[in-house]
């Protein structure tokens, strides 16, 4: 019988071989190191292009409104030698001066009154519609939508006629509620709220009702708010829209007194001032144009973003 060694005779050769195969094992290998150096450099390598990139559009995009900035706050004579300089010389508030001896006060104030009727108006009737769409069972409601996606396909150029014509019919040309009243339902609006209701449980709908309460007590305090993503959408859509409307005042309104913003300063760059290129005013009236959106969309931005990642959650 051949006898086997003793334990303490073959442990040591043993224990040897695994530290062995332990130290090759967890031994960093040259070449992988050298290889992850190469990767880590390849994609800081592009990181920085991709930054560089984006700077570079950014530049390009937002050089115009510099641009424009500037040239709000030059001479006549400066803004035509120099058009393209970020620096005025001299440095002047003529332009703003000037645009307030003009009406540009008055069409400010309608075009804030107007936008306000509408984004609120919108807003309200849009989710009624959305809601009626998405929950409500009556005859007809696929007719209606299909109505409104075939709207959606047509461009609005061709219906500033039939517009028109409805408000001359309806007596309403030249009138203020001719500037908002045919602007306070929109189409893709109400299709927004249509599809952003259908992503909401019935069962919450169900639950208000066995606690009592009404087809309209149910949308007004319980769905309408869990559709704020939606409504934080269509506000900044509503106000950015009707304050930058134009196509819709032209035909709609001839009186003066009722120019908003965009009708006025559209005057203004066609030489409504007199002779001269007039690019300081110009500029001053878009550069105050500008701010109200600018505004709006600071303020909602935070809001905004979150409301899409809410909506996001819920899809």
């Amino acid at each position: 019988m051949t006898q086997t060694p003793a334990g303490g005779a073959i442990a040591p050769a043993a224990r040897t071989r695994a530290i062995e195969d332990v130290a090759a094992t967890e031994a960093p290998t040259p070449k992988v190191v050298d290889d992850g150096n190469l990767v880590n450099r390849s994609g800081h390598g592009k990181k920085i292009l991709i930054y560089a990139l984006l700077v570079v559009f950014a530049v390009i995009y937002i050089y115009p409104f510099i641009v424009q900035v500037s040239t709000s706050f030059k001479t006549s004579g400066d803004a035509v030698a120099n058009p393209l300089a970020l620096i005025p010389d001299p440095f002047t508030t003529a332009a703003f001066e000037r645009l307030a001896q003009t009406d540009f006060p008055l069409w400010f104030a309608n075009s804030v009154i107007v936008t306000l009727l509408v984004t609120v108006g919108r807003v309200f009737l849009v989710s009624l519609a959305g809601y009626a769409l998405a929950r409500l069972r009556f005859r007809g409601r696929n007719a209606v939508f299909t109505g409104i996606l075939a709207v959606l396909a047509v461009p609005g150029v061709v219906l500033l006629i039939p517009r028109f014509l409805v408000l001359n019919y309806l007596g309403m040309y030249n009138t203020y509620p001719a500037l908002f009243v045919p602007l306070l339902v929109d189409a893709a609006s109400v299709f927004i709220m249509k599809q952003f209701f259908e992503t909401i449980p019935a069962s919450v709908e169900e639950a208000a009702r066995i606690d009592g309460a009404g087809t309209f007590r149910t949308f007004w305090s319980i769905v309408l708010p869990m559709a704020r993503p939606a409504l934080i959408t269509i506000t900044i859509l509503s106000f950015q829209g009707s304050w930058n409307e134009l196509a819709h005042f032209i035909i709609a309104v001839d009186n003066p007194l009722l120019f908003t913003l965009t009708r006025g300063v559209g005057q203004l760059t066609s030489g409504g001032l007199g002779s001269g290129n007039q690019f300081p005013i110009a500029m001053a009236a878009a550069l105050l144009m500008t701010i109200p959106t600018a505004l709006v969309f600071v303020v909602f931005q935070r809001y905004f973003t979150q409301g899409a990642n809410a909506g996001a959650e819920k899809g």
